[in-house]
């Protein structure tokens, strides 16, 4: 979708978000038709307001990111995600990649280091009638070991490993989606499904994510 593209009416701007979803991979039915719920607009404020149809990844508050469309698309894809699963996001941020999340599994729960993200998203949410999400202002480091285990774990800033404490909050069976990587170079998009016996690895694609960091923020 281009810069042009924001000046379309809605449907005409649905349909070029959709077929540009497409173009980038997004396949799934879906997945799709969970993208085409979720107004992306909702989740972008301000100076950015006017690009949030547009294909690209955008500043939000506390110096993060809203990801760019097709990678939360691509993401979610891999993910999964079935109607009756129990989903942990790592990295709330503006709240857009939950939104997407709570039409296709059961109950989404989605933690970030920053209150204020959290709190924002939350309104979000209420105001949408998301009512099958639940944010928590927390170290997502650490999961979520209080609602663990979790059929689908989704963790949308770069590890340099997966990390430990997550891997254990997955169900057998169960799928994470994590970046993995430094945080100053590209990272690859990497599937860890668990196992009986341990875990399988698969590389996606390369991405770029904010870091995964210990601790609260400071905001």
């Amino acid at each position: 979708m281009t810069e042009n593209d924001a000046h379309l009416d809605p449907a005409e701007r649905q349909m070029a978000f959709l077929f540009a979803l497409r173009q980038r991979g997004v396949m799934d039915k879906r997945v799709l038709e969970a993208m085409e719920k979720v107004d992306r607009g909702a989740f972008v404020k301000g100076l950015f307001s006017e690009r949030a149809y547009e294909d690209m990844p955008l500043p939000i508050a506390c110096g993060q990111t809203i990801s760019q469309p097709s990678v939360v698309g691509l993401m979610t894809q891999a993910l999964k995600v079935e109607p009756r699963h129990k989903v942990l996001e790592v990295g709330t941020g503006s709240g857009y990649q939950a939104a997407v999340l709570s039409h296709l599994a059961r109950r989404v729960y989605t933690v970030d280091r920053h209150k204020r993200l959290v709190a924002e998203a939350q309104e979000i949410f209420d105001a949408l009638g998301l009512t099958n999400i639940t944010a928590f202002a927390a170290d997502g480091s650490r999961g979520l070991p209080e609602q663990a285990p979790f059929d689908r774990i989704l963790v949308t800033a770069a590890a340099e490993d997966p990390p430990g404490p997550l891997l254990a909050e997955l169900k057998t069976g169960g799928i994470m989606v994590v970046p993995v990587g430094q945080s100053d170079t590209v990272q690859t998009l990497i599937k860890v499904t668990r196992t009986e016996t341990g875990f399988d690895y698969d590389e996606l694609r390369p991405v770029r994510f904010v870091p995964l960091i210990e601790g609260m923020g400071q905001d």
